[in-house]
């Protein structure tokens, strides 16, 4: 498994790239508005990101989600979550393989029901 952070100091933002290395699948989790470093890092390494998983509907800043899925990704929500876009819901404790790296999706309660 291949973990990569991404921290934009401006808006003290942290994103993530996640692969598995050895089927090359990957995911980007929170990613910031430009997506180029994530599409760039990961042709290098031979990556396709199959999935964009938010943890939450970011108030705080504007999110490259939709980019990545211009690209053919899949937008990943928590299944309580209500999008005006095309998305996948995910339940508590649903898994997600990649290969020989598997991502389990844990639900915690946010501050306001349904984010």
């Amino acid at each position: 498994m291949k973990f990569m952070q991404y921290y934009l100091e401006c808006l003290s933002h942290a994103s993530y790239l996640i692969a598995d290395e050895t089927t090359g699948r990957a995911v980007v989790v929170d990613p910031r508005r430009d997506v180029a470093d994530y599409l760039s890092d990961a042709e290098k390494l031979g990556w396709r990101i199959e999935l964009v998983i938010e943890t939450h509907f970011h108030a705080d800043f504007v999110s490259g989600h939709l980019e990545l899925a211009a690209t053919g990704a899949t937008i990943v929500y928590s299944s309580v979550a209500q999008t005006e876009f095309a998305s996948m819901g995910v339940a508590d404790g649903e898994r997600y393989d990649l290969g020989e790296v598997t991502l389990e999706f844990r639900h915690t309660q946010a501050t306001r029901p349904n984010r």
